[in-house]
């Protein structure tokens, strides 16, 4: 019998939360983004419930890459996946009764090199896919927003969704803190002008297995690196503080918020035990490896997709009161992540 890996553990763990669970029962849920970080973990939590009796459409752009990441579900009645760009209107066949959208330009190359882009995909997506399904059935529909909704506090309490902090919005990095902004408010106006029942998740930065190639986030370019057997390198001093979650613990705080959220609510998803440094970060990964951390200052064009913002924690005592509590270590977490991207890499 072959050895489940941490993260699949941490995955059926998620799958067998206390949750009103009935809720789903014969329903098509849409999960956009599947193909992504967040949106891959979900389907695999929502595939991993015992008994389940609904079914899961994985919607992403990339039909190669999907076929790789969900070849175990191949010949399962309760998975389809969907080629669909959010940018399109949507031309499905079916009604969704829950619709989680996490698809979303998240790559800070491309708040640098498209930022029209990247606001039309988190506006007109959300948009369409919030008409789509108040004529197709929606039940309740789920956007996966950011915590860079919040800007730049005050550098010292905790964000708590009722917090709005700075944002230049006269800069191209502006594009996807406002479009994010922008597409709550979209959810908060369908709610108002259609009856839309609408939650709002506001991850923190989220980190866990399954990355591609392309994603140049910090922890996904600090793995990278010493799974290619190289010196991790940091492109700034790294004294950023962030709050950060598993990814396997975000997708179970989605499903909390999901099927227990208050309606019109956002939540903000972070492990409160998990609120460290770029540079702790760096260096926990690197140690897990036998490498060094070096600094090497990027060029001015690739620093204009980086956030300005030097402290991003956050308060999680309303997701907290819905029953969700991650567990363990965060480097067990970590080192869970650098497993499951090796196995799934080489």
């Amino acid at each position: 019998m072959a050895e489940v890996s941490a993260y699949a553990a941490d995955v059926a763990a998620a799958a067998s939360a206390d949750l009103p669970w009935g809720r789903l029962s014969g329903c098509n849920i849409l999960v956009t983004g599947a193909t992504g970080l967040i949106g891959g973990c979900l389907v695999d939590v929502l595939m991993a419930r015992p008994g389940r009796d609904y079914r899961v459409f994985a919607a992403g752009r990339n039909a190669a890459r999907a076929q790789r990441r969900f070849a175990r579900y191949a010949g399962d009645g309760g998975f389809c996946f969907v080629n669909y760009d959010v940018n399109e209107k949507p031309a499905f066949a079916t009604d969704f009764h829950y619709i989680i959208h996490a698809a979303g330009g998240a790559s800070p190359a491309a708040f640098a090199s498209s930022p029209v882009e990247v606001m039309r995909a988190n506006f007109n997506g959300t948009d369409n896919l919030l008409a789509y399904g108040m004529a197709h059935g929606l039940r309740r529909f789920l956007y996966v927003s950011s915590g860079e909704v919040y800007g730049q506090g005050d550098g010292g309490k905790p964000f708590a969704e009722g917090d709005s902090g700075y944002v230049d919005c006269a800069t191209a990095r502006a594009c996807y803190p406002s479009a994010k902004r922008a597409a709550e408010t979209l959810c908060a106006s369908y709610a108002a002008e259609h009856g839309a029942d609408v939650v709002i998740a506001r991850p923190c930065h989220t980190y866990g297995p399954h990355f591609t190639e392309a994603d140049n986030r910090v922890y996904a370019q600090f793995i990278r690196n010493v799974l290619r057997g190289e010196d991790i390198v940091m492109k700034s001093d790294g004294s950023q503080l962030r709050s950060w979650c598993y990814v396997a613990d975000c997708a179970c705080a989605l499903l909390h918020i999901l099927l227990k959220g208050g309606s019109g609510m956002a939540y903000n998803v972070a492990d409160p035990s998990s609120c460290f440094s770029i540079r702790e970060l760096a260096e926990a990964v690197a140690a897990m490896a036998g490498r060094k951390v070096l600094i090497e200052l990027p060029p001015e064009a690739e620093r204009r997709g980086y956030s300005a913002v030097t402290h991003a924690v956050f308060d999680t005592r309303r997701l907290e009161s819905l029953g969700w509590r991650p567990a363990g270590r965060w480097q067990d977490k970590m080192r869970a992540t650098i497993e499951e991207q090796r196995a799934a890499t080489f």
